[in-house]
């Protein structure tokens, strides 16, 4: 039996690691220049990845930390969509868009807020820039079971969206009230029907642990519930209560959130739950099918982490489309601006929106490199490393190593010179480990930067 309360001190601020560095290094000194120079003299023989942000939501619901925009205006979102062909019609100046794309998300916002004619526009819009479609791509969309119907389902078949992800989060009424999102198991059980029948590749739902009022039992409730869907993967994420950055957060009464002690006992039930059920566990938060392509992935050590999750589609430039999406090549990341006046306004002006970003180093990528390995696979293998970047891993992380002993000393990891090796227990706090890692830590260790790592 694990003692939890044991492992509560490790509840600190501490990043996701969707990216490194993080996108609190993104600075306004990368400019629209520098981003065009990348798109420019980008390596034709690298795939793309395309991520569309479909901002707009009818209401808040108050767990969100994405970047969303409230309306109940159907014309505000066909007016989004003529921006959305004039920023790719500017980008098609200086991107080669004829290049294999080999995965593309939208993501939200909540594109099925969309109707299903608008859908089909932005999905031809894309098809007619990027002509080159992979025939084995990943094309991926958020779904609110709240606003998905067949007609939702059939646009984006026709337009080869072959994996989807249905955001649930809990199913206690309770729970569901407290963060303003009422679904039932009932609805959301339909639009997981329609996906099956519309013979969905993926099927991915999202949960989360540590909302207002969850406890022990009543998650394993939502579990019991969530399972009867037979979804392909499932994606638990830790709640990340950050109310100083999401002014809907501070609805949530933090006196209702579950312990550190209780989060931890929630999510190891939860690993157990479903590698019990046969999925298996990948990456910090996900659980595959064993025959899905991510648990192949990490079977092999292949598996990649990006701004949309755990992904096979490694080595591909991400290309952000639409108001505040990120953009990722070998050596930079970009963010597009995140208010849609500004958006406008710059499209208009025949400019990228470009907001801020960052020219990655050779430290930079060598510790991109570790702090992902581990995020991912869970494992490091420090010769592949020092043959890779041509360094004595000993010498250049030494005062890392020194950082990594107290998770040694409790039994969270082990390393013996050759790898690092994440123990099961020490997969729950993975985030810390690879904090050890970032040379930016201690800049942001006593800042409202990040949420709580538990």
């Amino acid at each position: 039996m694990i003692n939890f309360d044991k492992f509560t001190k490790y509840s600190k601020p501490g990043p996701r690691y969707t990216s490194y560095p993080t996108a609190l290094e993104f600075n306004e000194s990368f400019n629209e220049k520098q981003y065009i120079d990348f798109l420019e003299t980008g390596d034709n023989n690298r795939d793309l990845s395309l991520y569309f942000h479909l901002p707009f939501c009818r209401s808040a619901c108050y767990f969100c930390g994405c970047n969303v925009i409230y309306t109940s205006k159907t014309s505000k979102m066909d007016r989004y969509i003529e921006y959305l062909k004039k920023e790719i019609a500017i980008l098609k100046k200086y991107l080669n868009t004829n290049r294999t794309v080999s995965q593309m998300h939208f993501g939200g916002g909540t594109p099925t807020f969309f109707s299903p004619k608008q859908l089909e526009t932005i999905m031809n819009l894309i098809h007619d820039s990027f002509p080159n479609f992979s025939p084995n791509a990943e094309i991926s969309c958020e779904i609110d079971p709240r606003y998905f119907t067949d007609e939702h389902m059939s646009a984006l078949k026709n337009a080869g969206v072959n994996r989807i992800s249905f955001g649930v989060q809990d199913f206690d009424l309770k729970v569901q009230e407290a963060v303003h999102r009422v679904q039932s198991f009932e609805l959301t059980q339909n639009a997981v029907k329609i996906a099956k029948n519309a013979n969905m590749k993926s099927i991915n739902v999202d949960l989360i642990y540590g909302l207002p009022y969850q406890s022990f039992d009543s998650f394993k409730n939502t579990l019991d519930l969530t399972l009867k869907l037979d979804a392909d993967r499932f994606a638990v994420f830790n709640y990340a209560h950050v109310p100083w950055m999401k002014k809907t957060m501070r609805k949530i009464d933090e006196t209702t959130l579950p312990t550190p002690a209780i989060k931890l006992e929630i999510f190891k039930y939860t690993i157990d739950f479903f590698e019990s059920k046969g999925y298996k566990m990948v990456g910090m938060d996900h659980f595959a099918k064993p025959e899905d392509e991510l648990f192949l992935a990490i079977e092999k050590g292949e598996l990649h982490r990006n701004f949309q999750g755990y992904t096979t589609k490694g080595g591909a430039d991400l290309i952000g489309i639409g108001v505040t999406s990120i953009g990722e090549g070998k050596m930079y990341y970009a963010q597009n601006v995140k208010d849609l006046d500004s958006y406008e306004k710059i499209i208009d002006s025949g400019h990228l929106p470009i907001h801020r970003g960052y020219v990655l180093n050779s430290d930079d990528k060598l510790r991109q490199f570790v702090i992902m390995e581990l995020m991912s696979n869970f494992k490091l293998n420090i010769k592949r490393v020092e043959e890779l970047f041509n360094i004595n891993f000993a010498t250049y992380f030494e005062s890392s190593i020194k950082k990594l002993q107290e998770y040694i000393d409790a039994e969270l990891l082990s390393f013996d010179g050759n790898s690092i090796d994440i123990s099961p227990t020490g997969t729950l706090l993975i985030r810390n480990i690879a904090f050890v890692f970032d040379s930016y830590s201690m800049a942001h260790l006593n800042k409202k930067s990040f949420s709580k790592t538990i």
